[in-house]
């Protein structure tokens, strides 16, 4: 009964982080690139009650007797699945089609990688600079910051579907101005390390990152200038996985009333 105890406390820790995660999806279903999250489990430790061994009459027993002492939380992964595209009236606002990243010079000097192409064109001293909306510098394929010159027009500047970025000239066709901004790619883009701000960050699960531009074997990413990346947060899903996450938290502390009865009981039992 002890042990009917502590399992369903960890199913209870377990289902609480699941709805947590669940409860975040749903509060980010509008956030732009935002990716879902899943959580998963794994059991823990079991207890040998009886080995494999023989019989009183000497017949050999091929199982042994285990029970399993509850489940863990091992991994929160996101679903890189592609979000739908949405209209936006913004000129810097881009969204990828592809597998690819975009990346940033966060205000630490490290470079980070998103999915939210909601960015703005900010005035300064060295021209015109692409920044997302907390300001930090977006970054081209050479992995510099995005500074257009300060003669240009914000409201004139486009990007091809790879990636260049072009201006109109003085007939109003548009020219290449030999900057492309940065796409960049992971082998394993489960293993990035989440951030505040849809931001992501390389480690050695994820990866090196690779450089579209420069990468050999990696499919390109095109990028839609003027469409945003929605969230492929599916709200159906996560309320079904929330009523499943909910009914399993139940369960649980459904057990540990049954094993406080019944320990219960056993206290009150006289000879």
């Amino acid at each position: 009964m002890v042990r009917a105890l502590w399992s369903a406390a960890t199913g209870m820790i377990a289902q609480q982080t699941n709805v947590d995660t669940i409860a975040n999806n749903l509060a980010n279903v509008n956030t732009t690139g935002y990716k879902t999250e899943v959580a998963q489990f794994k059991s823990l430790l079991y207890q040998n009650i009886q080995t494999k061994t023989t019989s009183a009459n000497g017949d050999a027993k091929p199982t042994s007797a285990q029970v399993g002492l509850g489940v863990r939380n091992s991994a929160i992964s996101s679903i890189f699945k592609q979000g739908s595209l949405l209209a936006s009236d913004s000129v810097s606002s881009f969204a990828i089609t592809g597998d690819g990243f975009f990346g940033v010079k966060g205000a630490d000097g490290n470079t980070y990688y998103t999915r939210s192409g909601n960015f703005n064109i900010s005035t300064g001293t060295t021209g015109l600079t692409l920044t997302t909306s907390e300001g930090y510098p977006v970054l081209d394929s050479t992995g510099k910051a995005i500074v257009f010159s300060a003669d240009k027009v914000a409201s004139n500047i486009g990007v091809t579907a790879d990636g260049q970025f072009t201006y109109p000239d003085a007939n109003g066709n548009d020219q290449l101005i030999g900057v492309s901004i940065g796409l960049f790619q992971f082998m394993n883009p489960v293993g990035l390390e989440k951030k505040d701000s849809g931001l992501f960050a390389q480690t050695a699960a994820s990866g090196a990152a690779l450089n579209e531009a420069t990468a050999a074997g990696v499919a390109k990413s095109t990028i839609s200038q003027g469409y945003l990346e929605g969230s492929n947060v599916q709200v159906a899903d996560e309320m079904v996985n929330l009523i499943v996450a909910q009914r399993a938290y139940e369960m649980n502390s459904k057990a540990i009333q049954t094993a406080d009865e019944m320990m219960q009981q056993a206290n009150q039992l006289k000879s």
